[in-house]
């Protein structure tokens, strides 16, 4: 098959990195693979890979960008993909309005992914316009079948997958560990309390101050690492952790990171890995890649990222927003050694590489029994 893959861009993030990754697979399996988007740091991975990166200024979520249809459409029948898989609104919306100026038979499947759970309205309400739809959880399907015009058996649930061997390593590469500490001095002999994620003030990385305030207190011996980088406008959330920080006198307590291509390392390093997202993540995937790792997780009991606590961790789950109990629960396990969880298949790449193939070839199917 010839796939290609459409979103706004590629700097960071869990829908970039499963792009990244699945593209990658589809290589791997003998596919075609194309990925379309505004470019970012992960585009060269795209390409080392063995897909094709097309840029095109599909991100903007302004009337300016629909001045990418002509464009779109030219690379539509250029490409002549067998299916388009669109993974976000805005390109999304360019991509249905230059199909609609092909001929029905040029068409490809359209294959949607809902990544979260978007507003309610006109604009949202195209990505229940596809062939099929994924929604990467339970909680993402229930909302879809709530607030969007979805037949339930259009809507598939496929989890987005971990490619568990990249994080099953036992043991930190010790090259990596000096250069680490060379640059963060401060980590050294700490029990390591890590936050991964974008800076984006509902991912709670103010929540997770407030928890490392609590923490230091009783276990002085830890330290705290943000680990995410702060996209275009997000400089002044930046800044404003920063004050909190300092208001907190954790300055030398809690470190930021910023955005990194060494989580794997990152995840051995960490002594508990906390997800505190302050409204319902969607999926929450650096849960699943931390427990793989064997280093444990608290998060919040909503969600994505509860889905999976639920299936194999609960000793993770605390109350939603409440930073006593989450501080609580990673005291709990600090001193616990590091064990391996065992993830359930629907969690795994392949499981999510092999489910998305079925259902592109089941909306192939479908295309070719309808009359020309």
């Amino acid at each position: 098959m010839r796939i290609l893959q459409a979103l706004p861009a590629l700097y960071s993030g869990g829908v970039e990195r499963g792009t990244v990754e699945f593209a990658a697979e589809l290589i791997k399996r003998g596919h075609e693979s194309f990925v379309v988007s505004n470019g970012g740091p992960m585009a060269e991975q795209v390409r080392g890979q063995g897909s094709t990166h097309i840029h095109m200024p599909i991100h903007r979520k302004t009337p300016a960008s629909f001045g990418q249809i002509l464009p779109m459409r030219k690379l539509l029948m250029d490409l002549r993909p067998d299916i388009v898989h669109v993974r976000s609104r805005m390109p999304a919306w360019i991509i249905h309005l230059a199909l609609k100026t092909l001929p029905e038979e040029q068409r490809p499947a359209v294959v949607s992914t809902f990544h979260g759970m978007y507003s309610v309205n006109p604009y949202s309400a195209i990505m229940a316009k596809a062939d099929h739809v994924i929604a990467v959880s339970n909680c993402v399907k229930n909302y879809v079948l709530k607030n969007f015009q979805v037949p339930e058996n259009n809507l598939t649930v496929i989890q987005r997958g971990v490619n568990i061997e990249a994080f099953r390593q036992r043991s930190i590469n010790q090259q990596w560990l000096e250069i680490l500490l060379s640059r963060f001095p401060q980590l050294a002999g700490k029990k390591i309390i890590m936050m991964p994620g974008r800076i984006s003030r509902w991912k709670g990385q103010l929540d997770f101050l407030k928890a490392m305030n609590i923490i230091i207190r009783q276990r002085p011996d830890c330290h705290g690492i943000i680990v995410g980088g702060a996209e275009p406008g997000k400089e002044r959330f930046l800044q404003e952790l920063e004050t909190e920080r300092s208001r907190l006198d954790l300055t030398d307590k809690v470190s930021f990171l910023g955005q990194r291509n060494d989580m794997t390392n990152l995840y051995l390093l960490a002594d508990v890995v906390c997800h505190m997202s302050t409204k319902p993540e969607p999926f929450g995937r650096t849960v699943t890649e931390a427990l793989a790792s064997g280093t444990p997780v608290v998060a919040y009991d909503r969600g994505g990222a509860a889905e999976t606590l639920q299936a194999c961790f609960q000793d993770g789950l605390v109350p939603p927003d409440d930073t006593e109990a989450f501080a609580k629960a990673v005291l709990n396990l600090l001193d616990r050694p590091k064990r391996e969880v065992e993830l359930p298949e629907r969690f795994l790449l392949r499981a999510q590489t092999e489910g998305t193939l079925a259902i592109y070839g089941k909306v192939l199917a479908k295309k070719c029994q309808q009359p020309r």
